[in-house]
């Protein structure tokens, strides 16, 4: 003979289907901030050809004047500032802020094998793309056949 179970009690049932409840948890994980940050971290990507690396940082709303790269002891520290929209008298006010604002450095150690004077830089469409050409003069791996 054959089982049948059906939940009868309509108590016990969810009343919304599974997605709606996971997204009614998930909306709120980020904090509710109605100010600017002081600070913040620039998402970014580390890119590998044959040529060299490339590294992308997303800039959103930086101008170019306030992005700083140096390079000291081995690291490549990119800084800058973001700036948060002026608070007027008639100003509108933040509700929720996502985005960051403020100061943002970023510090990334490069390999012997990149050409520090050949490295540029070009800020377009609020990516920061940083070419970091490998040096030709420098040998890091190389075949010697035996004769």
């Amino acid at each position: 003979m054959a089982t049948l179970l059906y939940n009868n009690r309509p108590a016990l049932r969810p009343s919304r289907a599974f997605n709606a409840v996971l997204s009614d948890m998930l909306r709120d994980t980020l904090p509710a901030v109605n100010q600017p940050s002081k600070s913040f971290a620039p998402a970014a990507d580390v890119l590998e050809s044959e040529a060299g690396f490339e590294l992308h940082l997303a800039l959103p709303g930086v101008a170019k004047d306030a992005v700083n790269i140096d390079f000291q002891e081995g690291q490549l520290v990119i800084s800058g500032e973001r700036k948060a929209p002026e608070a007027a008298e008639n100003a509108p006010k933040f509700h929720r802020t996502e985005t960051g604002y403020g100061s943002f450095t970023r510090s990334f150690r490069l390999p012997d094998t990149v050409d520090v004077t050949a490295i540029n830089a070009e800020l377009t469409d609020g990516i920061l793309r940083v070419q970091l050409p490998f040096d030709s003069k420098k040998v890091t791996k190389h075949h010697i056949e035996v004769r």
